[in-house]
């Protein structure tokens, strides 16, 4: 099957936090047969901070997005796919992808919108009555999200959605896999995530003020937006890191905490990317609780949960270095066996089949 995606970028993670999603699934579907041509703007600096070449399984087409001509353009090169997809959260004419790709919609096209912020979409189309996407949602063959489980799934059809279908972060361990430790990396809890309005708080509760309770252990800062940020002086700032570190950064340190972005807790059921490369890389993770965890990870076997700061401080300091190899260990085993792209885009396969099957029904 040939397969058009439009989304944000595929080869930089440079504010992009979707990145190893796409590439992990892209790369699934390669694995399956399917044919990728992924369309993402010249924007951002992205191109700038690559972080990979051009991959060997997929066509990478950097589209120049100044104009509403030059993107009109561009979105012409998927006619006649078999499927168009059109992200949430590419950056650039957002609104007019979201039209332009209905375009291209035939009996041998389906068009699908894959929301890779769901929660954030969801909030914004519910405030605004007068949302350009609203009147849209019913026209798309599928809805794809890579999280919000049954919640999510029943607000997109309640907006007339034809079907709505979450497919989760995941993991490739053929890029998120254990390392040998690197001293630049070595502390006692290590967090990574851009600086972003609805998680800014939530880290300044479970890590910021863990941090503050626990001076005698050392803390790592990693991703963009904090170098103005006031920190607590047992904790170092790294800046952006690209995805090349990350296996160092999660296996070196002693843990490794996730915290949720405000949505994403809200609607539950939305593991985030780092949550499975934590646990490819066989790291202790301690994350902020969010319902529909235990549908991942087994609490207290395989991952830590904490409701607080205070929680987080209390897991940090009562954590030896055996207790954390063994709960690294067993989040590893499970997500190889369950919860890989692999087996993500075996279930993208088996949804996009139903759907078109249901085409072929409705047009007959």
């Amino acid at each position: 099957m040939k397969i058009a995606f439009f989304a944000s970028s595929l080869v930089s993670a440079y504010w992009n936090g979707a990145a190893t999603y796409y590439r992990g699934i892209v790369r699934a579907l390669h694995e399956r047969g399917h044919e990728v041509t992924f369309f993402e703007p010249d924007a951002y600096d992205r191109q700038k901070h690559r972080d990979m070449a051009d991959p060997p399984w997929a066509k990478v087409v950097v589209y120049p997005a100044q104009t509403e001509a030059e993107v009109l353009t561009t979105v012409e090169q998927a006619r006649g796919a078999d499927l168009v997809v059109k992200a949430s959260g590419v950056g650039v004419h957002d609104a007019l992808l979201e039209r332009a790709v209905l375009d291209l919609q035939s009996p041998r096209t389906l068009v699908a919108f894959w929301d890779v912020d769901a929660p954030a979409t969801l909030d914004r189309v519910h405030g605004d009555a007068a949302d350009p996407f609203l009147p849209l949602i019913p026209r798309y063959d599928l809805v794809l999200t890579y999280g919000g489980g049954e919640p999510v799934r029943q607000a997109y059809l309640a907006l007339g959605a034809r079907d709505c279908v979450p497919i989760y972060n995941a993991l490739d361990p053929s890029t998120h896999h254990p390392v040998p430790p690197e001293p630049r990396f070595e502390c006692d809890l290590a967090f990574l995530g851009n600086r972003l309005p609805d998680r800014e708080a939530r880290v300044e509760e479970f890590f910021l003020r863990a941090a503050a309770e626990l001076p005698e252990k050392r803390m790592l800062l990693g991703g963009s937006g904090w170098g103005d940020k006031g920190l607590p002086a047992n904790v170092r700032y790294l800046g952006h890191v690209y995805t090349a570190d990350h296996n160092a950064f999660n296996c070196t340190p002693r843990a490794v905490l996730n915290v949720s972005r405000e949505s994403m807790a809200r609607y539950g059921f939305s593991p985030a990317t780092r949550v499975f490369e934590a646990a490819g890389a066989a790291a202790c993770l301690i994350t902020d609780a969010w319902e529909g965890l235990e549908t991942f990870f087994e609490p207290g076997r395989e991952v830590l949960v904490a409701r607080s700061g205070d929680e987080v401080a209390q897991h940090v300091a009562s954590l030896d270095a055996q207790r954390a190899r063994a709960i690294g260990q067993a989040a590893y085993r499970h997500v190889l066996a369950e919860h890989t792209y692999a087996h993500r885009a075996a279930q993208f396969d088996a949804v996009l089949q139903g759907c078109r099957t249901a085409a072929v029904a409705e047009a007959a």
